[in-house]
């Protein structure tokens, strides 16, 4: 029996029987647009999203701050004169906390207020325009943590972390604040037109984590239990996001209450399929698993089949099918795509 784009979402995330794995396209960027657009003969990314028969339809926040107009981009802690595109979000130029070690300086900062940015009206107009068959997923971010290392710039982040501890605490908290009611303008206003979320922090490289373990769990994931406990008090599954090679912090992430864990990136330590299930096999769901770096860029289509088709075998279910980053990228071919979702879509 086919099921609807939710109800194989849900049993996915469930390790229950589903008729054919959920899958996410993720989220083309405006220049892979027009190629992907045209190669399968559609008008639109939503048109396209309906003929490949994915299931997850991604809401991103109508967030007005310029000149960005992203909700990941609300912070303006980069020093203009370190800059030569001073617009752009960087994590490594030097921020506006670069100097400051007294918790008592987080004030000095100019924090801006959701409220003031948030389109209440257009972010009820684009949840109530998806079709409730799809999973509507509000695409959040809620990066407190890569936002702190953009507030002092990477460097210098990671040091005071370590030797100003409190500092660091007192900007990450702000930062957790303006999210918690970012978010909760959202989830009020699209109540009973949203299933789930994507939040989350890059916490990996390709061959480790970036930051002791106990680091994180000391300064940064109490501020996601409290993202991840509120998403949930609207009854919205949570999906988090985080890039690399984040193995030794699965089971963090599991006891914080993640139902999905995004993108499982493929070529990185200990984050292939294979791996992840002789460890968190229906303990833990998770999405991505194809190749973004290297299959889906360099392979030939008969490649990408075989890598849906071997997913298939070692996550029958527990895997939602899904590029390793959220970005479609122009340098992938949408031949490429089209083989994915070929294989995807091929009936058990």
């Amino acid at each position: 029996m086919k099921l609807t784009h939710k109800e194989r979402f849900l049993a996915t995330i469930n390790y229950e029987p589903v008729d054919r794995p959920a899958s996410w396209l993720g989220l083309p960027v405006p220049q892979a647009e027009s190629a992907l657009t045209s190669h399968f003969g559609v008008n639109s990314v939503d048109e396209l999203r309906s003929k490949i028969d994915d299931d997850i339809y991604p809401i991103e926040v109508p967030y007005k701050y310029e000149p960005s107009n992203h909700i990941a981009c609300a912070f303006k802690f980069a020093k203009v004169d370190h800059l030569d595109s001073p617009d752009e979000r960087t994590l490594t130029a030097p921020g506006f906390f670069e100097d400051y070690n007294d918790p008592a300086d987080v004030d000095k900062f100019d924090w801006p207020d959701p409220e003031k940015y948030l389109d209440r009206e257009e972010s009820l107009r684009r949840a109530k325009a998806v079709d409730p068959d799809y999973v509507r997923m509000g695409v959040m971010w809620s990066a407190h943590f890569q936002d702190a290392c953009s507030a002092f710039g990477m460097e210098q982040a990671l040091m005071t972390m370590l030797m100003a501890p409190d500092m660091f605490q007192a900007v990450i908290d702000r930062i957790t604040d303006f999210y918690l009611k970012a978010n909760e303008i959202f989830y009020e206003t699209t109540q009973g037109y949203l299933d789930a979320v994507l939040i989350g922090n890059d916490f990996g490289s390709q061959t480790g984590l970036m930051v002791d373990p106990e680091l994180l769990r000391t300064h940064v994931f109490p501020g996601t239990k409290k993202l991840i406990d509120q998403a949930k008090s609207y009854g919205l599954k949570v999906i988090h996001h985080s890039c690399g090679s984040i193995f030794p912090i699965i089971d963090d992430l599991i006891e914080l209450g993640v139902d999905v864990i995004h993108p499982i990136q493929a070529l990185a330590a200990d984050m292939d399929a294979a791996h992840l299930k002789e460890h968190y096999y229906g303990k833990i769901a998770f999405c991505g698993g194809v190749d973004a770096q290297y299959l889906l860029v360099k392979g030939d289509a008969k490649s990408v089949s075989e890598k849906v088709e071997e997913l298939k075998r070692l996550f029958p279910t527990g895997l939602v099918i899904s590029p390793s980053h959220e970005a479609i990228l122009p340098d992938i071919p949408p031949v490429n795509i089209q083989a994915m979702f070929n294989s995807i879509n091929k009936m058990k």
